[in-house]
């Protein structure tokens, strides 16, 4: 069963910076495209990051130059750090599989405060 962790959201003040982490059990994140997602309160949940099993990347324009998506295989870990952050980016952040995705994990919460 593959289950999906995500942590390392907190409340930053805008211009900070946050690294969340993603966890994978029940499936090697090396041999799939991963995606960062991100739903904010009364929105729908949106595409944020992607990297490929070959390692590129790719990003929303709303936080390209400002988010890096990357991945630790060795701990089965995905990562987005999230540099400049902006009171916009406050939501709940996701990880998936590209391809199938997986039931969604619990998120982590960022707050980004003005």
């Amino acid at each position: 069963q593959v289950q999906l962790v995500e942590s390392g959201g907190g409340l930053v003040q805008s211009g900070g910076s946050l690294r969340l982490s993603c966890v994978a059990s029940g499936m090697s994140i090396s041999i799939n495209a991963m995606d960062w997602y991100r739903q904010a309160p009364g929105k729908q949940r949106e595409w944020v990051a992607r990297i490929l099993s070959g390692g590129s990347t790719n990003y929303a324009d709303s936080v390209k130059g400002r988010f890096t998506i990357s991945r630790e295989n060795a701990k089965n870990t995905v990562y987005l750090q999230m540099n400049s952050l902006k009171p916009e980016d406050t939501a709940v952040y996701y990880c998936n599989s590209v391809w199938p995705p997986r039931s969604w994990g619990q998120g982590t919460q960022v707050t980004v405060s003005s």
